[in-house]
């Protein structure tokens, strides 16, 4: 029988994490990854002792969505070597389809081959989205702290499910949406709704010439008839990872916007909204609707966890025993 790995402690892992060391980001991954109940222990306290002032009001927490073969990893590897040469520290949490056997992340290490550096100052990490409706893995948010605990750039590249992928908007500050050219999905999302989302349209691949500039004419009439809420102002843009041309000003989008956020005084109420709803999003899959009620309702447990200053996993038990206790009364 093979021996179970021995689990970090939890203190000194977040002090390293703190300092940026990534390998003790890789095993503060690593335990919150790990589901026996011992470790379950340890990533809470892990995440109880992070700076709280580093998780919820530095760093920048991007997510990258869109359809399948919109170009959206080598997106992210151009992006990178933007981010690299503006001196930023990245760190890359890439959502794979899960494998029907084992659970795990079935594109793996596709980044590190898309990038072609080899650079102490990146952080991949390809977790498996396991079926997770909306595009997204259960682990996405609570890694993203320890992310932002160690890196100035945090981004979540989603599995790539089409319509039903908007939980990406629920856990990140800025949500940049892929287009491709010459396809009729995203002139769809905007009808459905989903284009309401993106603080950042890109069409990717305007090399291939005129299909991409008239997806990028319809992008930018579309959006005109769907004003967005503030005074935020949705740029349209149009690039090519293969070329490396628009990534610049792809980057200076994205950092605008989070400049936006700032002086709004919205980017710590937005984290710690994210984090309600990642608590009450996992409660309603355990309890359901009935948990949701017998604690509250929604609206009251968004106003008790946006105000409270807890990790997500010290709130989630609390909310968690406090069920099972009224059920065993």
């Amino acid at each position: 029988m093979l021996a179970q790995r021995a689990l970090p402690d939890p203190d000194t892992l977040a002090e390293s994490v703190s300092g940026r060391d990534r390998s003790a980001v890789a095993r503060a991954l690593n335990l919150l990854d790990d589901r026996r109940p011992e470790a379950r222990q340890r990533a809470a306290r892990l995440l109880a002792t992070l700076p709280r002032e580093r998780l919820y009001t530095q760093g920048h927490l991007i997510g990258l969505t869109g359809p399948p073969g919109a170009g959206k990893s080598s997106l992210t590897a151009a992006l990178i070597t933007v981010w690299r040469r503006r001196n930023l520290k990245v760190g890359i949490l890439a959502v794979d389809p899960s494998s029907p056997i084992s659970g795990g992340a079935l594109l793996g290490d596709r980044l590190r081959m898309l990038s072609g550096q080899a650079d102490s100052q990146v952080f991949i990490r390809s977790l498996a989205c396991r079926g997770e409706y909306g595009g997204l893995s259960a682990e996405v948010w609570p890694m993203s702290l320890v992310m932002l605990a160690a890196f100035d750039i945090v981004l979540v590249e989603t599995v790539g499910v089409g319509q039903k992928e908007i939980d990406v908007s629920k856990l990140t500050d800025t949500t940049c949406f892929v287009a491709q050219p010459a396809s009729g999905d995203s002139i769809q999302f905007l009808k459905a709704g989903i284009m309401e989302v993106p603080h950042v349209l890109v069409v990717n691949k305007e090399d291939v010439g005129t299909a991409a500039r008239k997806t990028l004419a319809e992008l930018r009439a579309s959006l005109r008839s769907n004003p967005d809420a503030g005074d935020w102002q949705v740029p349209v843009l149009s690039a090519s990872a293969a070329r490396g041309s628009g990534i610049e000003a792809l980057a200076d989008s994205l950092s605008d916007h989070r400049d936006w956020l700032q002086q709004n005084r919205l980017l710590k109420p937005r984290r710690h909204r994210f984090q309600a709803e990642w608590i009450i999003k996992r409660l309603h899959e355990e309890f359901g609707w009935f948990g949701i009620r017998a604690l509250g309702g929604e609206q009251d447990l968004l106003a008790q966890l946006t105000t409270e200053q807890e990790s997500p996993f010290a709130q989630y038990d609390a909310l968690r025993e406090r069920l099972l206790m009224n059920w065993k009364t």
